[in-house]
């Protein structure tokens, strides 16, 4: 089971085996009268299978070189899953430093899941909206690695995301996802979440403006 992560910091998950569940991407998903139950903080890959675990927990400085080769590694990839644009990611000194800011943030978090052999392969960013008018709105992003993909660590990432926002008083999460990354957007609408809107020309990507698609999960 998935514990909220107000109670503890790491929790060890098993998931399913490769193709068992689309998993999705990375952002970084419909009709109403068919929308999935919202998350109860459980790991819902829990009756299936367990081919392999991944221990889910906050990300500390010493993550920061394995989470900018996650980041380059999905950011390489041609379809283009990451909002970051052309490669563009953090240097492992500026992660180093932004994950050391976070233990005197409490209104963001990164968490990330470990394999069994200590490999980062996914990682959850999660800030909420300073403004006191939007302040129960919190941004979410995922990024899964490849080879991980389909395993349900996307939706244990989306639990631990749920559990965060809880416990924080967050009744929102937002994300942008690219509207090409359908693997991502049928992880997020199983999930629960739901379109908003289409932001036309939001993001630029080799010098061209490209859309994004808005979507939201009421916790």
């Amino acid at each position: 089971m998935l514990m909220d992560q107000s109670s503890r910091d790491d929790t060890l998950v098993g998931v399913g085996p490769p193709g068992a569940t689309p998993a999705g991407a990375v952002s970084p998903q419909s009709s109403r009268d068919k929308r999935p139950k919202r998350s109860t903080g459980r790991n819902s890959m829990e009756a299936e299978r367990r081919a392999i675990s991944v221990r889910i927990r906050r990300a500390k400085p010493g993550d920061a070189e394995a989470l900018t080769a996650l980041a380059d590694e999905v950011s390489s990839e041609p379809e283009g899953w990451l909002i970051s644009t052309d490669g563009e990611w953090r240097s492992p000194a500026d992660e180093r430093r932004y994950l050391k800011a976070l233990r005197r943030y409490p209104h963001a978090a990164v968490f990330v899941a470990e394999a069994e052999d200590g490999k980062l392969v996914a990682r959850l960013s999660l800030a909420r909206d300073t403004h006191p008018a939007s302040s129960h709105v919190a941004d979410l992003g995922l990024m899964v690695a490849k080879p991980n993909r389909g395993q349900g660590i996307g939706t244990a990432l989306l639990d631990t995301a749920a559990g965060w926002a809880r416990a924080n008083g967050v009744r929102k999460l937002e994300l942008h996802v690219f509207p090409w990354n359908e693997p991502a957007i049928k992880l997020y609408e199983k999930f629960g979440f739901e379109r908003e809107g289409f932001r036309k020309g939001h993001y630029q990507r080799a010098g061209e403006d490209v859309d994004a698609i808005l979507m939201a999960f009421r916790v």
